[in-house]
Order: structure tokens, then sequence, then C-alpha cells
């Protein structure tokens, strides 16, 4: 295996990674510390599209994580930035909450239920059976079917909770269309997070604790990746995998010696 480039950059996962239902991950403070104080490039990245960068910035900051609105980049914000792409000033149907709402009028989008040029499908703690019935109704319309990320399940302190992905397959169910999924595992949610912050894959990293998502979307995007395990993916299920992480690591604890300053890199 060729020998990779020293880390410039980072992106790292949130849940699972730096918090866990809550609560921060012993070692998150110290490595988000690390990268402040560091001078690089780094991104906090979720796939969950509910809330707005403000708003995590400040449910991290309650945590004592402080992590700078600008580095931090939602599935909502990645598929703003697609759809602006895609069809600038375009219309959009929309099932999600304020991440996703306020992303889209931030490009200028139009959110309607009349003759959409989009169905956007994001995450919602309570997914209406009308506002299904309207999306699957647009679909079979016309409306281009688009969903912030594939997640079947998302935690909460009773147990999992249906996610987009969930909700995503019942209305390809019932229109026999499928969504362009925006969020991880696609690359194109690295892409855009690491040209945001002006950054290049051969010399980034991506963290993550789910080889399903975070770990491919790195190795997709071209990026050395590391798995941790507090979060979903268990030391047991690595190997079932056809592709494997560049590290493994019990925690992010265990990264904070890599993140090196602006004119060296710690091993």
């Amino acid at each position: 295996m060729a020998e990779r480039k020293p880390i410039e950059s980072w992106l790292t996962d949130m849940d699972g990674v730096l918090i866990h239902e809550g609560i921060p991950i012993p070692g998150a403070d110290a490595f988000v510390k690390r990268l402040s104080e560091s001078g690089r490039p780094f991104l906090v990245l979720t796939n969950n599209s509910i809330y707005t960068p403000r708003d995590l910035h400040a449910r991290l900051s309650r945590m004592g994580l402080h992590v700078p609105v600008e580095n931090i980049w939602t599935s909502a914000l990645a598929t703003a930035q697609f759809l602006d792409d895609q069809r600038p000033n375009g219309t959009a149907y929309v099932i999600g909450e304020a991440g996703l709402t306020t992303a889209l009028h931030d490009i200028g989008y139009v959110l309607t239920d009349s003759e959409p040029d989009y169905v956007v499908l994001g995450e919602t703690r309570t997914y209406s059976f009308e506002a299904l019935t309207k999306a699957i109704r647009l679909i079979n319309a016309g409306a281009r079917f688009i969903a912030t990320n594939p997640d079947e399940t998302g935690p909460s302190a009773e147990g999992a909770l249906p996610a987009t992905g969930s909700v995503a397959a019942l209305i390809t169910k019932a229109t026999g269309r499928e969504p362009y999924f925006v969020g991880k595992p696609n690359p194109l949610m690295m892409r855009a997070g690491l040209n945001a912050i002006g950054a290049h894959s051969e010399t980034s990293a991506m963290i993550g604790d789910r080889m399903d998502t975070d770990v491919l979307a790195g190795l997709e995007a071209g990026m050395e990746t590391f798995l941790v395990l507090t979060g979903l993916t268990k030391p047991e299920e690595v190997d079932r995998f056809p592709f494997r992480p560049s590290t493994v690591v019990d925690s992010i604890a265990d990264l904070v010696d890599r993140v090196a300053g602006p004119d060296h890199r710690t091993e």
C-alpha cells in the first residue's frame, strides 16, 4: 500500500464519536481543543438533518465541546448545496425540521406543495401520515425524490427510532421511485465538506463509528479512515465488511496525539 501523506485536515462524525446520547465521550473535549489549537482545518459532521449548525454549536457547547458554527457540516447543508448546484432557485416540498428548511431557505429555495421540483425527505421526530401521503402524490406527479441520508434508525433513550432511510423505503414502496441520498455514505457529502474548508482528500482523515457510513464515505472520498469502537460498529463486525478502515482505535481519546500543530505531524 502506498504511504499516505501527513494528515492536514480532520473530519469527524459526531454521534458515537464525540458524544453518546447527549453525553461527551471521554477524550472528546481534549480532541476538539487540540483541533482548535492546531490551526488545522476540521469539520464535525452529522447525517442528522434536524438541527442547524447554530443549534448544534449550542448543544455541543453545553456539553463542554466548543465547535465553531463554521466547523459543523450536516446532511441538510450538503443537500441544500447539492440542490443549489443542480437547480438553483428551485422549489421543494420538504418533510423535515429547522435544520433542513433553514438550509433550503438560505439558498433561495421556495418551499411549496404546488408542483415542486423536488420532494426532500429529512429527519423529524414526528413523521406525519398526511405529509407522507402528499409526498407520494407529488412524486407520482413528477417531483424528483431527494433524501438527506439513508440511516434507517436513530438512537433514543427508549431505543431505536425510525429514521430517514426507513421512511424513504415506505415512499419508494408506494411510488416505485428510489431517492437520491446526499448524506453518508455518499462521498458527495464528504467532498463538499472538504471543499468548504479548503481541504484535500489525500491529506485528510475521517473518524467515525460506523463502517457502513463513516468509513465507507471516507474511503470512497479518498481519505485516511479511523474507526472508533464507541458507537454502532462492534470489534467483531469489522472483518465482515469487504473494506477496512485505515486504523481501528478504542475511542477518540486515542487520536488526540495524532493531531499535529501547523508545522509538524505527531505520530
